[in-house]
């Protein structure tokens, strides 16, 4: 018998509950779930005693600034359907419906990470058929490179378990199993694979060594689909992301075909022993609150074998989110500096830590040749009408500062066209790791030597912003004047200049240095 959940009311700070057993219960706001919690992992005892029944699951962050207005609040477990809760409740003021959405209107709930995005279950017949039409498009596309991709984690539980996409997740997961037994090789190979997609004019964003995301454009809305790499080795099975458990290749090979929305998709020959590893055993069982607990030692490994580094991605993730409807801000004195170097040297710039690109927009419209670099390319997309509308020279692409091979890469490529360049790099410095400041040290080095070159920083100390009082919590690595000064020097820069900067609002040191 399952051990009692009484759920008391709903309010400001969360739901109290009354919980002797551990269970997935979803919130739900005018009948639509916006979020799921369990009852003990996720909550917070409000007794004396820390195993106290009574307790209290706290609103997710992302979701306090839509609590105003009334709405009816239902808490009903997810897996049996039991209703806990029902009832219209009120939030601040009182006033009007409370609606969870971005603002294109799209209904947003939690997904698997916690996040607060458009899930599935808000979208309509349409958008789940563009969907499938890009994933049969993408597994086409991956078929031709010589793979056998299928569908995988919450797309295969999906097809397997209900037919459908889950309306709790809002991607779409694709993955392969190489028959390549070294990492080494595993890794060749999907970089081999990205060059032939890229030659079929697919827009890719690689995450590590064996995994990458695929964008497909239909409309107005742009999806990424992640390509999960994975192999067999001494019979165990890696799959990025999670995966690493003894296996059977006969249980992945050959692959067979599972029903998604009446589609056909590719599956691994017992998709059931796949969602045993991946899920557990209960995984026939809803739990949108699901959360991966991988074995130190297959993250370990696959950290040692395919990762490489993305200090705080998480963070520019969010900030390009919260963003993207924000009017682009000015241009800054640093941009209109470089603009002056650039006009009497005949050069063209290159913007790396371009963020939402408002002084590379401005350096282009200035007549300038610009490429505009960023870690979260997302963020610069919206640039592509200017682009087109105005015939602006300006390029956009990514970099990667803490990926060896990336910026070695994209070096080497532009180290082949020697000319005069201007490096602009604001609050680029201090929002990286060591090794990319290295590395961009590096890039500037192999960018800049060929010609007339100039490289153009800001920074700020974190030691004086924490003085101060003004959050660091953006800042990834510690630089300071003496640090810039022997990071650029070592990398071959002449001249090298660091003035402090009046007029700013938190303190700024500019550098330049010449090649």
């Amino acid at each position: 018998m399952a051990r009692p959940i009484r759920v008391h009311r709903v309010d400001a700070d969360g739901v109290r509950l009354l919980a002797l057993g551990d269970r997935p219960l979803d919130l739900r706001i005018d009948g639509r779930r916006v979020w799921t919690f369990w009852s003990l992992r996720d909550t917070d005892p409000r007794g004396k005693a820390s195993r106290s029944p009574l307790r209290l699951a706290p609103w997710p962050r992302q979701m306090l600034k839509f609590l105003d207005g009334r709405a009816r609040i239902q808490v009903v477990e997810s897996a049996s359907g039991t209703v806990h809760f029902d009832a219209d409740v009120s939030f601040g003021s009182g006033q009007g419906q409370i609606l969870v959405q971005n603002e294109e209107g799209v209904d947003l709930g939690t997904d698997k990470t916690g996040n607060l995005v458009p899930t599935f279950e808000g979208r309509s017949d349409e958008d789940i058929a563009d969907l499938l039409d890009a994933t049969e498009s993408v597994l086409a596309a991956l078929r031709s490179t010589g793979i056998e991709p299928f569908i995988a984690y919450g797309t295969l539980l999906g097809a397997v378990r209900e037919g459908k996409v889950l309306g709790h997740d809002s991607d779409a997961d694709l993955g392969y199993v190489s028959r390549h037994t070294n990492p080494v090789d595993v890794s060749l190979e999907s970089y081999r694979i990205q060059r032939t997609l890229a030659e079929q004019g697919w827009e890719i964003t690689r995450y590590s060594g064996a995994a990458f995301k695929i964008s497909v454009t239909e409309g107005e809305m742009t999806r990424g689909l992640d390509v999960f790499g994975g192999f067999m080795d001494s019979g165990r099975l890696y799959l990025m992301g999670e995966i690493g458990v003894d296996f059977r290749e006969e249980w992945v090979f050959p692959l067979t075909t599972a029903t998604l929305h009446g589609r056909e998709m590719p599956v691994p020959h017992r998709a059931d022993k796949l969602l045993d590893v991946t899920y557990g055993e209960n995984w026939r069982v809803p739990d949108p609150a699901f959360k991966f607990t991988t074995p130190s030692r297959t993250t370990r490994a696959l950290n040692e074998w395919f990762r490489g580094n993305q200090p705080n991605i998480r963070h520019w993730q969010r900030q390009v989110a919260g963003n993207r409807t924000r009017p682009l801000r000015e241009k800054s004195p640093l941009a209109e500096l470089a603009a002056q170097e650039a006009t009497a040297r005949g050069a063209e710039v290159f913007d790396v830590g371009a963020g939402r690109g408002a002084d590379s927009l401005w350096l282009a419209r200035q007549g300038l040749r610009v490429t505009a670099y960023d870690y979260v390319l997302g963020s610069l997309r919206h640039l592509d009408g200017p682009i087109a509308e105005e015939g602006l020279d300006l390029q956009v692409r990514h970099l990667n500062l803490t990926d060896r091979r990336e910026v070695l890469a994209e070096g080497a490529r532009v180290a082949r066209d020697p000319r005069p360049r201007v490096v602009l790099a604001r609050h680029l410095l201090d929002a990286t790791s060591y090794e990319g400041q290295q590395f961009f040290a590096r890039f500037c080095s192999m960018a800049l030597r060929g010609g007339s070159g100039v490289v153009l920083a800001e920074f700020s100390p974190r030691q004086e912003l924490s003085a101060r009082g003004i959050d660091t919590e953006w800042m990834v690595g510690r630089i300071t004047r003496k640090n810039v000064a022997k990071l650029f020097e070592a990398a071959g820069a002449k001249n090298v200049e660091i003035e402090r900067v009046t007029g700013q609002r938190r303190p700024v040191l500019r550098a330049r240095g010449e090649w």
